[in-house]
């Protein structure tokens, strides 16, 4: 995930939420894949330089495992039942 020059004007606040809300897609995604906290990163920002610059996904994924919406287990992070729940709920027929 790179931001462009629009998005670089955001406030730290909203760029958190854009973190956030990449992070979780992510690994809904990809479940019942687990990913590992390197390949997590490394997939959502494509690439390790934004992730040490910024630390967005770090923080991402703190503040969605305090919501109870993802868990890390060692090193691999899952969406929680809540977060399966959700996303069964808001997802549209297909």
């Amino acid at each position: 995930m790179h931001f462009d020059d629009n998005q670089r004007g955001l406030s730290p606040a909203q760029r958190d939420a854009i973190f956030e809300r990449a992070v979780l897609e992510h690994i809904l995604v990809l479940h019942p894949t687990h990913l590992r906290l390197p390949q997590l990163a490394a997939q959502v920002i494509g690439g390790a330089r934004e992730f040490y610059e910024d630390h967005g996904v770090e923080r991402a994924i703190r503040e969605l495992t305090r919501a109870g919406l993802i868990e890390v287990r060692g090193v691999e992070v899952l969406p929680t039942k809540a977060a399966l729940r959700l996303d069964c709920l808001l997802s549209r027929p297909r």
